[in-house]
């Protein structure tokens, strides 16, 4: 495996943090982070920040929203 660089691998944190990649690409950008302390402070903060919006979608949307959008939603679908 190669080093893959800053670069790809600030590029890429989220498809890392999700797990999108194949295992030679994920294993390239685990060995990069594993050697560069200032790209794993890269993904603590896109992992925190991935957590935090996970945790804050949990909350139901008010029923009035939820109706707008899903009728916003048919008459979009309605016209294609």
């Amino acid at each position: 495996m190669s080093d893959c660089g800053c670069d790809k691998a600030r590029s890429e944190l989220e498809e890392y943090l999700r797990n999108e990649f194949c295992k030679t690409a994920y294993d390239d950008i685990r060995e990069h982070l594993d050697g560069c302390p200032s790209c794993r402070d890269e993904l603590l903060v896109a992992r925190t920040l991935t957590e935090v919006l996970a945790r804050s979608c949990r909350e139901a949307a008010p029923e009035e929203l939820r109706d707008h959008v899903l009728a916003r939603l048919r008459a979009v679908q309605a016209t294609h």
